[in-house]
Parts: C-alpha cells; structure tokens; sequence
C-alpha cells in the first residue's frame, strides 16, 4: 500500500510537472509559436473581399443585391454556381475591384460564390459564400407595355400589372419613374391594387421619347412581398393619329399630324347594343382574329355565341370587354355609312381573308399604330369607363392625379 502510494504521489508530480513544472522550456516553446503565427501573418495577402450577400443569406433580390468588391488588391477569379453546377456570367470590372453578374438571378435558387483577389505582391485572398434568392411566395413582379424599343401612337399609356396585390402602393409608385423627352408632367393612377398606368395631361408629344425605369428590387408592396425588378425600358412615340368615328353619320374621319387623311364609312352598334362612347386607344392588332359571342355575354338560349366569326379580318382591340374596329366581310357594301349593325364594335367593309390591301378596313390597318387614339361620338351608349382597356382619356386631369398614391 506504501509503495502504491508513493508510485501514485510520483506519477501526480509527473503530471503536474508537465502542465507546468518547467516554465523555462513552456516560455520557449509558446514563444516559438508565436513567431510562426506572426510569420504567417506578414505573409498574408492584404487584399480584403467582400461579398454581397452575406453567406447564409435568404430572400436574396435578383438583380443589384449580388456583388463582390475588394480593397488593397485586384480581382482575378469571380464564380457563381447554381445548385446544378451551372455558372452564372459575370464580369469583373475594368479596374478589377468589383464583379457582378451579367442578368438577374432565378427565384427560390441556392447559389454558391467563390472570389479570389491578389495583393500588389502576387498573394492571393479567397472568400465564399452561400445564399438564396427570394421565393415567388415573397416576391411581386410587374408586366408592363408598351415593350422596348416599340414605336406607338400618341394615346399610349405606360400601364403595369403587379401579379400579386400592392398594399403599399406610396412606396411601389417612388420606385417607378416615367419621363419624355417633350418636359411633359406624367401622373400615375392606380385603378385598384394591382394596376398602374401613367400618362401626362395631353396626348404625348409627337416623335417624342418616353424613359419607364423601375426601381422595385428590394421594395416592400405589401408585408412579406418585395419587388425583385430594376429595369430601364425606352420607347418611341410615332406620328399623332387620332380617328373619330361619328355613330350619327356613321363616318370614321382619320387625322393626322392636324390634317385629315382619309374618311371611311363604317357600321357601329346597332340601337340594341350600342358603342360606348370616348376616346379609346388601340391595345392590340390581329390581321385575322375569332369572335364568339359568347366570350362577352352575347349568348342565344343554348349558352352559345349569337355569333361566332372564325376569321374577322384587320381587328383592333379597343375594349377589355370586347369593343373592337375590325374588317366586315360579311355585311353588304350597303350598310357602310347608311346604318349602325354591330353588336357594339365598329365595322368597316373589307374582304374574307384579309388579303385585299384596297379595301377600307385593310388600309387603316396598315395605317395604325399600337397607342393610336379611335374615339367614338354621337353613340346613344354611355361613355367608356377608364380602365375597360387603356383609355384613361376618359377621366378628368384632376381626377387621374387624385388616384396617384399619396
């Protein structure tokens, strides 16, 4: 039991000895590390890399939220990965202290980013990250017209459709700018919660240039919804036209730049199911189009169509809810300019086929623009209301600007 006892005090010692017991040769060994720590520390890279976002980021915005920036050094290597292995294109800048990637990232997508840099001695710095992007769920995106580059009539509006619901609509309209070239004020005007349009007083300026930026990347439109968009869209207003179809005399004057081109007799509603009134723009053109009358509640006693024209030639859509000016193949040459026919659109004389350039219809066709103004006087129906298609002419000054958010 002694010498357990004694064998047992030496091994204790032996233990505390060497946590502690030799302050000399422990002194010497930290110290040696510390040297090798403070060695590997002057040798490395002062290039300092930041990524945006931080790794283990979520709800991640799509177009301006990723990039890479370094300071005391120069970028020479930049991926971003999908969870595919797919790398996302991306340039480092001229200068080589900033990288981003060259289009907008996919919704609900893990990426991963590696970045290197090199100091002004060669040593390189790495850093990666990890982050993903907003989901559908969380996000809202706007369709707007016109597109870009598009040449359109002096009526168009700058409308835009958000797919989901905007309760904060202050906050989405400051992110949204539209200017022209022409100095002209231009309002926005929401009608309801998902559609915005912006036009000035007046018609635009003749071949002037009209700028829709959208600032929505980051911008919260309703609790736990943000925009994801940041876009510059430019396009060109043509030549004024402006067409008024008198459902009295049943005559359609064409106007151009001031000067009447042209006077086509036309067949609008009948006294049953007259044309609305107002100024309406052109929204869409199809040389040859189907009208069911059963898509906008023209229905005989078995639901169907009371007509169904599978081929109406030179159609131009004036109307949400169906009002059209279209080629009439059917109707005979008489009832141009001598009496109204129609269920509610306006008709003018053409040929089956859309393949007669000298009939009426196919020259104002030809003629038009997308964004050109047909307004319809002298109708017993009421006038068009603001938002059935893009005829927000039909509203005072004064009442389009009260419905700008404030």
């Amino acid at each position: 039991m002694a010498v357990s006892a004694v064998l047992g005090g030496v091994l204790v010692l032996s233990a505390c000895n060497d946590g502690g017991g030799q302050p000399k040769g422990s002194g010497e060994s930290s110290k040696s590390q510390a040297d090798v720590d403070a060695a590997a520390a002057k040798d490395t890279s002062k290039a300092r890399i930041t990524i945006t976002p931080k790794d283990g980021a979520t709800n991640v915005g799509l177009n301006d939220a990723t990039n890479v920036a370094v300071s005391d050094g120069t970028l020479t290597q930049v991926e971003l990965k999908s969870p595919e292995g797919t790398a996302v294109a991306g340039k480092i800048a001229a200068d080589g202290k900033s990288w981003k990637p060259d289009a907008a990232l996919k919704r609900s997508t893990k990426y991963a980013l590696s970045a290197t840099a090199k100091d002004a001695d060669g040593r390189e710095a790495h850093e990666n990250a990890s982050f993903t992007t907003i989901s559908p769920e969380n996000s809202f995106v706007g369709s707007f017209i016109p597109d870009e580059g598009q040449t359109v009539g002096v009526g168009m509006p700058v409308s835009i459709t958000f797919n989901k619901p905007i309760k904060d609509r202050k906050a989405v309209q400051s992110a949204i700018s539209v200017s022209s070239s022409s100095g002209q004020e231009v309002v926005g005007h929401w009608f309801g919660a998902q559609r915005l349009d912006f036009r000035p007083e007046q018609y635009w300026q003749a071949n002037s240039t009209v700028t829709l930026k959208l600032a929505l990347e980051g911008v919260q439109g309703a609790p736990g919804v943000q925009g994801v968009q940041s876009k510059t869209v430019t396009f060109k207003i043509g030549r004024s036209q402006v067409s008024t179809v008198d459902a009295k005399t049943k005559k359609m004057t064409v106007t151009r730049d001031g000067a009447v081109l042209k006077t086509i007799p036309i067949s609008a509603g009948s006294p049953e199911n007259p044309t609305y009134n107002g100024q309406m723009v052109i929204s869409e053109k199809f040389k040859e189009t189907r009208m069911d009358g059963a898509t906008v509640g023209f229905k005989d006693g078995e639901g169907k169509g009371e007509y169904d024209i599978k081929d109406v030639p030179h159609a131009m859509r004036l109307s949400t809810s169906g009002t059209f000016i279209h080629g009439n193949y059917w109707g005979s040459d008489s009832i141009f300019g001598s009496v109204n026919t129609s269920h509610g659109c306006v008709g003018l004389n053409d040929a089956k086929g859309a393949g007669d350039p000298n009939q009426p219809a196919a020259w104002f066709y030809d003629n038009s623009l997308i964004g050109d103004v047909v307004t319809v006087v002298n109708s017993p129906d009421k006038t068009i209301t603001p938002d059935n298609g893009l005829n927000g002419w039909n509203m005072s000054w004064a009442d389009w600007k009260a419905g700008a958010a404030s």
